[in-house]
Order: structure tokens, then C-alpha cells, then sequence
């Protein structure tokens, strides 16, 4: 639960810094591009600018509502407790992305311009910046809404025998871990491919080498949340174990499809590493040091291992399971 918590306010964090930083710097980087005044407002039928404000008030100004706003969010919702937290991630996510998207639109629009009267306002952009906006905030949203077993391993019933599963009784366990380190390393990677992002659509530099960039840092990004944290859940469907936010990718194997179930403990230097790992025993998802849920598919010669709290009850119940199936 700690290292969870953790990892979602380093994460906040970062992402917080990082749009700070973008939102800051981009006026700054291409002031040798832009005029001395900027336009900053249209009126309704958008042809010319009403409103401009000098650069430097155009680079302050955007961060400073982005840090009070993140902080109005931020603060409450770590206060609320564990159950309101991963809201931050929804909520942070769009907002950032709609300001940084802004800015960048705002920039494009100034660009090159000798007088702030000439801007023109960027209607494509700013629509475009919406859609990715929406996207952001479905895709938080359904972070948020996977994330409905708490984090430390549970039973319904915490005074039920492990390996004596009551007639007409159906028990369930989850568990959760994730590496903060991972999950830290995938936002700071995704600031960089924002970065390139907003640089090509303010056209700050030349897009070659930022698209190859963006490119390399968001599947970076995207590889390193992927498997920063890993669920797992053992039910009469048998044991269910995904990876990521989303629980998306994942493996399941049903009670018939395995020989034995067992608690193992294992650090990294024995697999041979942190992350999805190969090795003499097998397949490891090893993000913490320590206990791991470990079994042995039927017809397969290796095993399949991930470090979980709580891995021996959960191995207790699959074994129960595989012995007595369920039957509808």
C-alpha cells in the first residue's frame, strides 16, 4: 500500500513539474520567433485578435494557473484517502494535456508574426487539442474504474479455512503490487515525448529528428507502464493475472489448466533482472523482492511466477479449487 502510494504522488509530482516546465519554456525557447506582445484572445468570429499580454507574462501565467489548479486537485484528493487518490491521475491528465496543448496552439498562432495583430486563431488546433483532451480523460476514467479491489490482498471471508472452501460458498483473492521506480521512469519518458509533441505542434523546431523522438519515448513510456504493476486474481474461474493500469495485456489459466500452485521466494538477481523476466525458472513478473504466487501449468515444463503479497493463500485457494472445481 505504501509503495502504491508512493508512486501516485511521485508520479503527480513529476507530471506536475514536467507541464510546469513545457508550459514555462515553450514562449522562452522560441522568443526569437515570436513577437514582443502575444495574442492570447480571439473575439466570436475569430478572424483577429482582441487580446495579447508581452511574452514573458504568456510563458508565467499559463504555469502558474496549471500549479494552482494541480494543487487544488492534488491536496484533497491525497486527504480523502486511498479510495479517491487515483482520481489525481484522472483528473491531471487531461488538464495537462489541454493546457499544454493550448500553449502550444497559442505559439503556433504567434509564430513568425512581426505585430500580435496578425495571429490568427489555430480553430483546427484547438479542436484537435479537445479530442486528445477526451481521450486522456476516457482513458483516466477507466484507470480509475479497473481499479475497484484495493490494493493488499483480500477474502471475503478473512476467517475461512484456506484449503476448506464451505458448500455453496464462493471465495475470491486479489492482490496487487507495483514498482514505483517503473511507474516513475514511464512518466518522466512521457514528459520527454510530450515535450516533442508540443514542440512539433507549435513548430518550434524541425519535426525530422522530434519525430523520431516522440516516437522512441512514447512506446518507451508506454512499455514501462505496461508492466510497472501487475494484479492478480484467483476466483472459481481460476487465476487471472494482468498487467498495467488498465489490466491490459493479461494471462488466466482456469483450476483444470494447473498442476500445482505454491508460494516461492525470489529477488531479482535470480531471474535475472526487474520486469517480465526469462530465466532457468521460467517466467518471473518480478517488480518487488520477496513472495511470489508461482504455478506450474499442466503440459508445460516451467513455471509461471509473480511477486504478490499474500502468495500463499492465494496459492492455497487455487489449489482448493483445482482439487474441487465448482461446479454450475
Amino acid at each position: 500500500m505504501r509503495d502504491t502510494t508512493t508512486a501516485r504522488r511521485t508520479t503527480a509530482a513529476v507530471w506536475t513539474a514536467g507541464v510546469t516546465a513545457v508550459l514555462a519554456g515553450m514562449p522562452l525557447l522560441a522568443r526569437d520567433r515570436l513577437p514582443d506582445r502575444l495574442a492570447t484572445h480571439w473575439g466570436l468570429n475569430g478572424a483577429a485578435p482582441d487580446g495579447s499580454m508581452p511574452l514573458w507574462a504568456a510563458s508565467l501565467a499559463p504555469a502558474l494557473i496549471w500549479l494552482v489548479t494541480a494543487a487544488a486537485v492534488t491536496v484533497p484528493l491525497m486527504r480523502a484517502g486511498p479510495a479517491a487518490r487515483p482520481w489525481t491521475t484522472a483528473t491531471l491528465l487531461p488538464m495537462g494535456i489541454v493546457l499544454t496543448g493550448a500553449q502550444a496552439a497559442l505559439i503556433r498562432a504567434n509564430l513568425d508574426r512581426t505585430d500580435w495583430h496578425e495571429a490568427r486563431q489555430p480553430t483546427a488546433w484547438i479542436v484537435a487539442i479537445l479530442v486528445a483532451a477526451a481521450l486522456a480523460g476516457v482513458a483516466a476514467w477507466l484507470l480509475v474504474t479497473r481499479r475497484g479491489a484495493p490494493d493488499n490482498a483480500t477474502t471475503p471471508d478473512e476467517g475461512a479455512p484456506a484449503l476448506d472452501i464451505p458448500k455453496g460458498r464462493r471465495l475470491v483473492w486479489f492482490s496487487r503490487t507495483a514498482n514505483p521506480w517503473l511507474q516513475l521512469l514511464a512518466a518522466a519518458i512521457g514528459l520527454v515525448a510530450v515535450g516533442a509533441l508540443v514542440a512539433l505542434v507549435g513548430g518550434l523546431a524541425e519535426p525530422g529528428g522530434l519525430w523520431a523522438l516522440f516516437a522512441g519515448c512514447a512506446a518507451g513510456s508506454l512499455a514501462c507502464a505496461l508492466f510497472s504493476s501487475v494484479q492478480a486474481r484467483v476466483s472459481e474461474r481460476g487465476l487471472e493475472v494482468s498487467f498495467g493500469p488498465l489490466g491490459w495485456p493479461g494471462r488466466r489459466w482456469a483450476p483444470g489448466d494447473i498442476d500445482t500452485a505454491r508460494m516461492e521466494v525470489r529477488r531479482p538477481a535470480q531471474v535475472g533482472g526487474w520486469g517480465y523476466r526469462l530465466s532457468r525458472l521460467g517466467t518471473t513478473v518480478m517488480l518487488r523482492a520477496g513472495e511470489c504466487l508461482v504455478v506450474r501449468p499442466r503440459g508445460r515444463r516451467s513455471d509461471f511466477a509473480v511477486s504478490l503479497d499474500d502468495a500463499e493463500r492465494g496459492a492455497a485457494l487455487l489449489n482448493a479449487l483445482r482439487a474441487d472445481p465448482p461446479r454450475s
